[in-house]
């Protein structure tokens, strides 16, 4: 898996690692088991702190996504997929806050955003 970060974004470098390997997850680019690079290898390969690294991965451990077994590394852990489901349906929730923000100082109606919404969605 290729993990990709941005200097001048405005999110925290170990966040955007953080992100990276759930969507690498979400993805099924890493699967149940697979082994993460070490933290030194990573921080060697994209030029970050290992600190940087070891913050990512702890909160990754912390969250569910992985787990570290001494000695070993980090390995992908068994996902609960409602889990993850319900993580990207808050995702999703906080770009609809937004989106309801800027319709109603445009007043916008709400079913010209369901329209919208349908359309770009498409048919099933």
């Amino acid at each position: 898996m290729r993990i990709v970060i941005s200097n001048s974004s405005k999110v925290p470098i170990y966040e955007q690692i953080k992100k990276e390997i759930i969507r690498g997850i979400g993805n099924k680019e890493l699967n149940e088991g697979d082994a993460l690079p070490s933290i030194r290898v990573l921080a060697k390969d994209i030029r970050i702190s290992v600190m940087t690294i070891k913050k990512a991965y702890d909160e990754l451990e912390k969250e569910g996504y992985i787990v570290t077994q001494a000695g070993k590394g980090s390995f992908v852990a068994p996902q609960n997929i409602e889990l993850l489901r319900e993580q990207k349906q808050r995702e999703i929730e906080k770009y609809m806050d937004n989106i309801i923000e800027i319709a109603k100082q445009y007043n916008i109606s709400k079913r010209e955003i369901l329209d919208l919404m349908e359309f770009m969605y498409g048919s099933d």
